[in-house]
């Protein structure tokens, strides 16, 4: 999908994401479509007022701990606020959603970590560049292909930063893994 390079916004980030939490609430069947759709557009306000302040396009490793959803022993604040809004107890969002999961919303990338030792997989990727300027992105589609152009790698994610510095767990590998609904 071409998308136009806006060096502020972080909508298509944002959507990955949310759309990413919202396909678990789905598979399991028991959240019905107005459900997740309110849940979808809750988590998306809330996600966007969160990192508004927080989001560095000229420096996408900037505040990325930040962005950082986290959902282990203990849920996501952001993820928990947003099932309340459409009656979802944390015990039923830790049923519906993976009980280890890292999701990283930084500019350019959105990617996820299911469990403490899984590999590292990309759900949207897109370049930097100049305002009014044409970039590739590549989103997954819900069928888990890509729904555009090539996957761009020209600049180092925030990831491999930190796996260089020694600070995520033992050496991840980046493979492409699909979701399907």
């Amino acid at each position: 999908m071409h998308t136009l390079c806006a060096r502020g916004t972080m909508k298509p980030e944002i959507s990955a994401a949310v759309t990413f939490l919202s396909r678990f609430l789905r598979v399991k069947g028991h959240v019905n479509d107005r459900q997740v759709q309110t849940f979808n557009q809750s988590l998306q306000d809330i996600l966007s007022e969160q990192y508004q302040h927080h989001w560095f396009p000229d420096r996408p490793c900037k505040g990325s701990g930040y962005r950082c959803i986290r959902i282990n022993h203990k849920m996501d604040p952001l993820v928990g606020q947003a099932g309340q809004r459409i009656g979802l107890t944390i015990q039923q969002l830790y049923s519906l959603l993976p009980s280890e999961l890292t999701l990283w919303v930084d500019p350019f990338e959105v990617s996820y970590r299911i469990g403490e030792d899984g590999s590292i997989c990309v759900l949207y990727e897109s370049s930097p560049c100049p305002v009014g300027m044409p970039a590739m992105s590549s989103a997954m589609s819900p069928s888990g292909n890509g729904s555009g152009g090539p996957m761009v790698d020209s600049h180092s994610s925030c990831k491999e930063e930190m796996m260089v510095m020694g600070r995520t767990s033992p050496s991840k590998s980046y493979n492409m893994m699909t979701v399907s609904s």
